[in-house]
């Protein structure tokens, strides 16, 4: 890698210039599908509303095309289409076509392979080739659990479909259980991960995210600014690239990203325990958790109080143990079975202190930060030093860092060879 800045402009939004047909069938959670064409459109995508006759009985076309700023199709005698063929034109413009709600009258309507109205007939016309088609299930619990329907589910993925998850809850029946569509945010994220490229396909990455918090008596404590977002972040972009992820969180008020698993600890010594039971299984470790150098030597057990001499109770500290230069001295890094990613949240001289910190740690990639302008902000700067150089990451998002990050990881570490013996230039 080169010293060499990166200049690319403000982040675009993550669905620009793909165009999804929106399938609607009939359901109660067609609720949702105005949100999530709203959510879709705002991330970039154009969309093309498709609407079922029993659809448009739970929310109508008017809204759909006011959201989406195109006419809705219902119909394939639609005689907007010069050739008479909606079911062609409409599928053959897609990127995707995505179906939410997807009943289960639906789902069996696609794994029989039937054609009676728009919906059904352009998912059955699409180039599967390169139009791929994503359901997402939404329907009472006994419909969902029932076998019929479990078979059909089963039918559809073999046939080439991407069947997404369902949500467990309060359903409008007045029953609990599986079978709600899912968020339309969660459908949001699902199609940018459908979209991302699988660069970390088959690698095990591990992730140290946000503080830790030291205390000093039972309700004092020492902690930092460290929001976690940036940790956060990285593990939803590694999920994405089609990792499997595992985030080890300090204390930290933040929604786990979907398919990521989460352990929750509180201090350096519970982060430190939680990454070396699970460092050995995992092919990449980035730690990008702001983890406290020092912790008080006896935290009391009682509310220490002012005793009215006007003088500040005497703390001892003892070192905390470094998480990221035990893991990087572990026997899988040695091996070249781990690749380690440490960060480093410095105040000033980022460069100097960053590549000393690098060499230190013993590790083959840094990512350094100016921490005062990134603590509980939105957007970031990276700057990523190895052997080979530095390159500059401009301030962006802290969700598009996290994608570019992991494209740079993925080129340190490719995915035909073990984690950790590739660290070429970039």
């Amino acid at each position: 890698m080169t010293n060499q800045v990166n200049v690319c402009g403000a982040d675009a939004p993550e669905l620009a210039g793909k165009h999804i047909v929106l399938g609607l069938s009939g359901g109660i959670a067609c609720y949702k599908s105005a949100e999530l064409c709203r959510l879709l459109v705002k991330a970039g995508a154009t969309v093309q509303v498709v609407m079922t006759e029993a659809a448009a009985q739970f929310i109508t076309p008017v809204t759909m095309q006011a959201l989406s700023g195109r006419p809705v199709y219902s119909s394939q005698w639609d005689g907007r289409e010069p050739n008479g063929m909606a079911h062609i034109n409409l599928s053959r413009e897609a990127d995707a076509i995505l179906v939410a709600p997807c009943s289960a009258d639906f789902i069996a309507r696609l794994v029989q392979g039937r054609a009676d109205e728009l919906l059904s007939l352009l998912c059955l016309a699409r180039p599967v080739d390169r139009v791929p088609l994503l359901v997402a299930p939404a329907m009472n619990r006994e419909m969902y659990a029932h076998p019929a329907t479990q078979r059909n589910l089963a039918q559809l993925t073999q046939d080439g479909a991407t069947v997404l998850g369902v949500g467990t809850g309060f359903q409008a029946c007045g029953e609990t259980g599986d079978g709600r569509m899912l968020e339309p945010g969660e459908l949001l994220e699902d199609l940018m991960a459908f979209f991302t490229p699988k660069v970390l396909n088959g690698q095990r990455v591990l992730v140290t995210a946000g503080p830790t918090y030291e205390a000093i008596d039972p309700v004092r404590g020492i902690t930092n600014r460290s929001s976690g977002k940036m940790g956060f972040a990285i593990a939803r972009a590694a999920r994405e690239a089609g990792a499997e992820v595992t985030l080890v969180a300090g204390p930290v008020s933040l929604t786990t990203p979907r398919g990521v698993t989460r352990i929750d600890v509180k201090s350096a010594s519970n982060m430190l325990s939680a990454v070396a039971e699970r460092a050995q299984s995992a092919s990449i470790f980035i730690a990008t958790a702001a983890v406290a150098d020092w912790r008080p030597a006896d935290p009391s057990l009682q509310k220490i109080k002012k005793d009215g001499s006007g003088q500040a109770p005497q703390l001892a500290f003892t070192e905390n143990a470094d998480i990221l230069a035990s893991v990087a001295r572990s026997p899988a890094a040695l091996a070249g079975r781990l690749f380690c990613v440490g960060f480093a949240a410095e105040s000033h001289d980022l460069l100097e202190n960053a590549q000393a910190k690098r060499l230190r740690k013993q590790v083959p990639l840094l990512v350094g930060n100016i921490g005062p302008d990134t603590f509980g902000q939105d957007d970031n700067a990276l700057l990523l030093i190895d052997a080979q150089g530095s390159l500059e990451l401009p301030r962006a998002s802290k969700r598009s860092l996290a994608l570019r990050l992991v494209v740079e990881i993925a080129r340190r570490v490719p995915a035909h060879a073990p984690a950790g013996q590739n660290t070429a230039p970039a």
